[in-house]
């Protein structure tokens, strides 16, 4: 008995003592290989081994595959009917052959595994199943997470979608309380042609703010040495430095009059030491203006704001007035600063000091029982008056020419658009006259009256080629001219020119100093007429010596009420918008197509009334940018067109994936053709259009109810036509007009 118990107690230290190696044997399995799944062994699906699992979960970054023992693929469990003499024998194994043998089995399940990487897939999903197994918690609780995530994705999209819809209502409750608030005084009737307004208060104009001394540091040089200014006289040497750059300073009429009043500016002991303007160094002046200028452009986005925010806050005390109870918006609130006439062309007085304005030179305009604008501190208005028969705020004289300038309202207000509905009125009233007008200035050509002949030829070249009626100038104005201020040198007359018979080819600076040249062939008496005007008479002497503009306009009146050589170039300029509208206007075309009929029927426009421009700096840019897009979007539809077939060689697709391919790339085809010739209308547009300045006649001659019902009528926005600004000045037209009216 005794016996039997010492054996049974050695077979369990026996026991104990071989579980204690294989545990270390395992452990040191586990160090070395550093698996990364905590999955006990007792835990894997039967048939996967370690290694397998080791294999999907990356441990290590390599495809190790530790197979295990068909007596561990059991649960740790000894197979039904197995003796235990067989497992204590293959227990008994030396612990260096064991890691041999577990060696080469990894050798071959790392071939294995690179071999069909479908296997780790495999046990990948298992491994995953298993898990959900594990933790049926843990699975529910990704799968709820997974809905969280779905739904605030949803919920965003949904809330940005609301936010969008709320921006958009929000917008068009802004524009229809805008439009609620517009008043509307063309359904009131038209006021009296004298008393222009009821009731104006406003809030006077707006000073500049007085000179700020330049630094210490910033020096004027004469004559290499630096000299310190007194206030006045430095502000003028500022206004000069700051266009050190510009071609006006190399002008020897702009240097003498700069330099003339500049004197005039000085103290006496300045006077005394500058005498020459060569002698005078700008240059540290101007540099250190052109460092201020680049300052402001790189101003961070705060400091913009806070300059913007000044701006809208004068803007909201200065900017409007209370006309008849309305809040009008007022056109120029703000004096001009002091600075140099510039002038266009060579005009005699460019270079001249424009003073600043003081209150003392103001007259205020407001209504009796109004609040009077109060001055700047210190300071008083020269004049206050309460006259409703004019329509300005304030008025000054300038220095330069003597005339007076006016702080108006803005184009888009009541005062402003009567004066505009009036003169297109006037103009279509022309319509009903004009032929009648036409008989009497040609039988006025063969008048045996000089002053009736001149007469009848100036009218006509009103008529026929738009030209401005002209003003008498004096020496110090530019050499502008219209049609009655029109010089014998001016014209020349060619019985034959070009295939044509009597040509008159005209070469003059009309207004702002913009050429005005053209060959046009006239009506024989005319140039009969033309002849005898020029006949013993200098090229500087008057081509029409009889006749002045107030004569002409006074002739006109007497044909009809109103009429005046400025209402046949509106009637000439509006005519011929709606002619060529009608002309170039056809069914079928795209929004881009009618767009670019427009301005092809605007600029036939310009053309006539010479409305031209210099080329814009930034045009050959601009075109390099457009032409680029161009070749960019044709090499696109090139790309999807060519790739097409080898798309089709290298898929396996069924029919209807085919098809599905087909439409969708030639929707892309299609959207992309679009986009073509959009740009390729914007480029012809730009090109046609680089030195037609096309704003003026839409602005100033043609009657804006043509453009609005030809918008209405072909469906297309009136936004791309006009804008902001062009859409508040003729709102009238763009309330009253239908599509059916007619010029």
């Amino acid at each position: 008995m005794k016996l039997e118990k010492d054996k049974h107690d050695r077979r369990e230290k026996k026991k104990s003592k071989r579980s204690s190696k294989d545990r270390e044997k395992d452990s040191a399995l586990n160090g070395k290989h550093k698996p990364s799944s905590k999955m006990k062994q007792s835990d894997r699906p039967s048939g996967v081994s370690s290694s397998a699992v080791q294999c999907e979960a990356g441990g290590g970054g390599t495809h190790e595959d530790v197979k295990v023992d068909p007596d561990e693929r059991n649960d740790g469990q000894q197979k039904p009917g197995s003796p235990e003499i067989n497992n204590n024998k293959e227990k008994t194994r030396s612990k260096s052959s064991k890691q041999r043998h577990n060696h080469k089995e990894r050798t071959a399940d790392v071939k294995l595994c690179g071999e069909d990487e479908n296997l780790c897939e495999s046990v990948q999903v298992k491994k995953r199943r298993v898990k959900d197994e594990e933790s049926p918690e843990k699975h529910d609780k990704n799968q709820s997470s997974g809905r969280k995530r779905k739904k605030t994705s949803s919920e965003h999209e949904k809330a940005e979608k609301n936010k969008k819809t709320k921006k958009d209502g929000d917008q068009e409750k802004k524009k229809k309380a805008e439009e609620s608030d517009k008043w509307k005084w063309w359904e009131e009737g038209k006021s009296s042609d004298t008393q222009k307004w009821s009731s104006l208060e406003h809030k006077g104009p707006y000073f500049p703010p007085e000179y700020e001394p330049l630094p210490d540091n910033i020096c004027f040089y004469y004559d290499g040495q630096p000299m310190k200014l007194s206030p006045a006289t430095e502000e003028i040497v500022t206004f000069y430095a700051k266009m050190l750059d510009h071609e006006y300073t190399s002008k020897e009429v702009f240097q003498n009059n700069f330099f003339s009043d500049w004197k005039e500016e000085m103290t006496k002991e300045e006077r005394k030491l500058i005498k020459m303007l060569s002698k005078c160094d700008f240059s540290q002046i101007h540099k250190y203006f052109v460092e201020k200028s680049e300052e402001r452009k790189n101003m961070t986005k705060e400091e913009k704001q806070v300059l913007k925010e000044e701006a809208s806050r004068l803007m909201e005390e200065y900017g409007f007035c209370l006309l008849d109870g309305h809040r009008e918006k007022i056109g120029n609130f703000k004096l001009e600063p002091p600075g140099l006439f510039r002038g266009r062309g060579e005009h005699p007085k460019m270079g001249k000091l424009k003073k600043r304005i003081q209150p003392e030179d103001v007259t205020i305009n407001c209504s009796q029982d109004s609040k009077i604008p109060a001055p700047p501190a210190g300071h008083h208005w020269k004049r206050v008056q309460h006259d409703n028969t004019v329509t300005w705020l304030a008025s000054w004289l300038e220095n330069i020419h003597g005339r007076p300038k006016y702080i108006m309202l803005n184009p888009s207000s009541k005062l402003k658009g009567e004066k505009d509905w009036q003169k297109y009125e006037t103009a279509r009233r022309l319509k009903m006259k004009v032929d009648s007008i036409r008989k009497q200035y040609r039988r006025d050509w063969t008048s045996r009256e000089m002053k009736s002949r001149q007469r009848g030829v100036a009218i006509y070249f009103i008529d026929k080629l738009a030209l401005r009626a002209g003003n008498e100038k004096d020496d110090e104005s530019a050499d502008t001219v219209g049609c009655c201020s029109l010089r014998v040198e001016h014209i020349t007359l060619h019985r034959r020119l070009d295939g044509q018979e009597h040509v008159v080819e005209f070469d003059f600076l009309g207004k702002d100093s913009i050429r005005y040249y053209n060959k046009v062939p006239v009506e024989k008496q005319v140039f009969k007429n033309l002849k005898l005007f020029i006949k013993h008479k200098d090229p500087e002497d008057d081509l029409f010596d009889r006749i002045t503009t107030v004569k002409l306009n006074k002739t006109l009146n007497e044909c009809m009420p109103g009429l005046t050589a400025k209402v046949f170039r509106t009637f000439n300029a509006s005519t011929t918008l709606q002619d060529q509208l009608n002309k170039l206007t056809t069914e079928g075309m795209t929004v881009e197509e009618k767009i670019l009929s427009y301005n092809r029927a605007n600029r036939a426009v310009a053309i006539l009334c010479n409305h031209q421009r210099a080329a814009p700096k930034t045009f050959e840019k601009s075109m390099q940018l457009l032409q680029e897009k161009v070749r960019h979007t044709i090499i696109i539809i090139i790309i999807i067109l060519s790739d097409a077939p080898d798309q089709f060689l290298r898929s396996n697709l069924i029919g209807f994936q085919v098809g599905l391919l087909l439409e969708k790339k030639e929707k892309a085809v299609q959207r992309l053709s679009e986009q073509l010739k959009k740009l390729q209308l914007q480029e012809t547009d730009r090109e046609e259009n680089k030195v037609i300045a096309l704003g003026t006649s839409k602005l100033n001659y043609l009657d804006p109810r043509i453009s609005v019902a030809w918008c209405k009528k072909h469906q297309v926005p009136v936004e791309k036509i006009y804008n902001k600004t062009q859409r508040d000045k003729f709102a009238w037209a763009i309330d009253m007009t239908d599509e059916n009216f007619q010029f």
